[in-house]
């Protein structure tokens, strides 16, 4: 493989990469770090590539294992320190419920506006930031994604 092909690979695919990586592990730095590790293991591994699908999605295979074993390395440390309930916040009662005073409300404007999902994603890392590490893997595994429960705990 030539420098070329990495060269390219990096100015094609890095954003592409990075973009997807970020909302999964929601660390800027633990995303860079990933797609970094995709990229070397895919020039390490490039002999093995036999063309059944384009560069372009096995580097987002690549990048997709890259994570889960993100997630697995963590955790691994996790266990130790599994989430208890969830600490006294004026959003949730004793049960864990919304509070009627600060539950959700219906947004009333159009969601595809690039504003609003700009807040949207916004609000939505501010709320993975309040969840304990463990509980951020299992709400990104399951929701971003899109991983069945079964999954999540063979994986964890």
């Amino acid at each position: 493989m030539s420098e070329l092909n990495a060269t390219k690979w990096v100015s094609d695919y890095g954003d592409m990469l990075y973009r997807y990586a970020l909302p999964r592990v929601n660390d800027k730095e633990t995303a860079k770090d990933l797609v970094q590790e995709t990229f070397l293991a895919a020039w390490r591994n490039h002999d093995n590539f036999k063309g059944e699908i384009s560069e372009k999605n096995w580097l987002f295979t690549i990048l997709k294992n890259k994570i889960i074993d993100h997630f697995r390395k963590a955790s691994t440390r996790l266990m130790d320190n599994l989430p208890g309930v969830a600490d006294e916040d004026a959003y949730f009662d004793d049960a864990q419920h919304w509070t009627m005073a600060k539950a959700p409300q219906d947004w009333n404007f159009d969601t595809d506006a690039p504003i609003v999902r700009k807040e949207f994603y916004e609000v939505l890392e501010m709320c993975k930031g309040k969840l304990k590490e463990t509980q951020n893997t299992v709400f990104t595994m399951k929701y971003l994604e899109g991983l069945e429960s079964e999954e999540i705990c063979k994986e964890l």
